[in-house]
């Protein structure tokens, strides 16, 4: 059932998309290898759902907006936003450590996205305990697969300048206001 709800928060979002749509197909369709592999990628991340969807959108929300992705801070919001993350989660997350909005796992994940984004990633071996007195072996590795992929991605959208398509449009987003466009 999980799988259903992730791949439906997806289509939702990319249905939303009103502008610069093919952006990122386009650069990648000059290298089909890589517009497949990564096709592949993003399919298995969906599929994988031992650890509750709502944490891993939390976790890669925070790194899209730590590497400061804008089309990736887009996309996850609004799916975020259709997987049941609240708009006060979403528009609070820069300020997740003294915010109510968040239940102690979640500002454990939020902040395991924050330490592995860091270069150099810093403090994993604690939140690293901490979370596997929450989550098991398969969860984490899914947890950190996430947020992982999400720095390759953030940081390829940016390297290929690929836009928002304004999926969190009329949502709560947590591109900040002075850089949406």
């Amino acid at each position: 059932m999980r799988t259903v709800r992730r791949i439906r928060s997806h289509v939702q979002a990319f249905r939303r998309a009103r502008r610069n749509r093919t952006d990122l197909v386009g650069w990648l369709g000059r290298r089909p290898q890589l517009l497949v592999s990564t096709a592949v990628y993003e399919t298995m991340t969906i599929f994988a759902n031992r650890l509750d969807p709502h944490l891993k959108d939390l976790a890669e929300l925070k790194t899209a907006g730590l590497v400061n992705c804008e089309f990736c801070l887009d996309i996850g919001s609004a799916i975020a936003q259709y997987s049941g993350i609240t708009e006060r989660q979403i528009t609070e997350l820069p300020r997740y450590r003294t915010s109510d909005a968040y239940t102690e796992l979640e500002k454990l994940v939020i902040a395991y996205a924050e330490a592995v984004t860091t270069t150099p990633a810093v403090g994993l071996d604690e939140l690293r305990a901490q979370l596997l007195t929450h989550l098991g072996k398969a969860e984490l590795t899914e947890l950190a697969a996430a947020i992982s992929w999400e720095n390759q991605r953030a940081r390829l959208n940016q390297a290929l300048g690929v836009r928002p398509t304004g999926m969190a449009e009329g949502m709560a987003c947590a591109i900040p206001e002075t850089r949406a466009g």
